[in-house]
């Protein structure tokens, strides 16, 4: 029987990342069990237009942001915590009128990162543990969430 799997849309090959590219993932495309894919992009939901500025979470994680201890902050300095927020209310919109009970993410991504998101700068190679404001929303909300790169 097939299941119903949110699938963050740049890893289905879709050109929805911040730079307007995808982060196709041929293992995700493959899809050997026969899923049926949701695509969803947070940040188009939750109103940010592609291309955008790269953002990324602030002192801390997604779960932060959720608590509104900590902010998304994108490269020009605007905050985009809510439109984070929103676009991770919206997927979860998704999740339920789907009938969903997974989510395939891109990980890395202060959205959709399962265990790891990039803070520091366009440069920076530093990974912090923890989830992104979409992925920590669908988590404490029980859904199994899987981080792909």
């Amino acid at each position: 029987m097939s299941r119903v799997v949110l699938v963050s849309a740049c890893l289905l090959g879709l050109n929805t990342r911040y730079d307007g590219t995808s982060a196709e993932n041929a293992e995700i495309i493959a899809n050997k069990d026969g899923d049926i894919y949701i695509p969803v992009c947070p940040e188009q939901l939750g109103g940010l237009p592609t291309p955008r500025p790269r953002a990324e979470i602030k002192e801390g994680t997604g779960a932060d942001v959720l608590s509104w201890y900590a902010s998304v902050i994108d490269e020009t300095g605007t905050d985009r915590t809510y439109q984070f927020i929103a676009g991770a209310e919206e997927v979860l919109k998704i999740a339920r009128l789907t009938g969903a009970t997974e989510a395939r993410l891109k990980e890395k991504s202060p959205s959709c990162g399962a265990g790891l998101i990039k803070q520091g700068g366009k440069e920076s190679d530093n990974e912090v543990s923890g989830p992104g404001v979409t992925a920590a929303l669908l988590i404490r909300e029980g859904f199994l969430v899987i981080g792909f790169d």
